[in-house]
């Protein structure tokens, strides 16, 4: 069992409770639904758009049973992960797949409540004539990335003893 274990399993619940309360207040306190695109910063907008597939919008399913092959793979992928998280042995990649866990539990329960993943931040650049926008992504996005990079850095820079045969 991980000596970080505990790190781990509040990350993953931090991640869940502010992503989850997150996309609550956009949806029904905000109205971004009501509102449509809201600018934030000249750079940054609160959208509403409804991600039915997986990351960077692939995968696009609105069938009933592809959202349920969808939850399905989510779920095999989030036990795994949790395993991994259990048998860690560095306080960076136990917190960084807590990351990973509460964002994908987070998408997870958009998908099983409302047949689609919440997105709503855009950061975006008008250069010219171009307006380049990034996808439209979450908290649990973020969290996701993160624990990617993190689990990334572990792996390549972390610290030597732990990874010593």
């Amino acid at each position: 069992m991980s000596p970080y274990l505990r790190s781990g399993l509040m990350a993953a619940i931090a991640v869940l409770i502010l992503d989850q309360a997150s996309k609550l207040w956009l949806l029904f306190v905000f109205d971004i639904g009501r509102r449509g695109a809201v600018q934030v910063t000249p750079f940054f907008d609160l959208v509403l758009a409804w991600n039915t597939g997986i990351s960077y919008g692939w995968f696009q399913t609105e069938s009933a049973a592809g959202q349920a092959v969808l939850l399905a793979i989510k779920a095999v992928a989030v036990i795994i992960l949790a395993i991994w998280m259990a048998r860690s042995q560095t306080r960076v990649a136990t917190i960084a797949l807590g990351l990973i866990i509460g964002g994908a539990i987070g998408n997870a329960i958009d998908r099983f409540a409302y047949g689609a993943v919440v997105d709503f931040a855009l950061f975006h650049v008008h250069i010219g004539e171009k307006d380049l926008n990034w996808y439209v992504f979450n908290l649990a996005d973020t969290a996701i990335v993160a624990g990617v990079a993190a689990l990334l850095y572990d792996s390549f820079i972390g610290a030597p003893a732990v990874k010593a045969p």
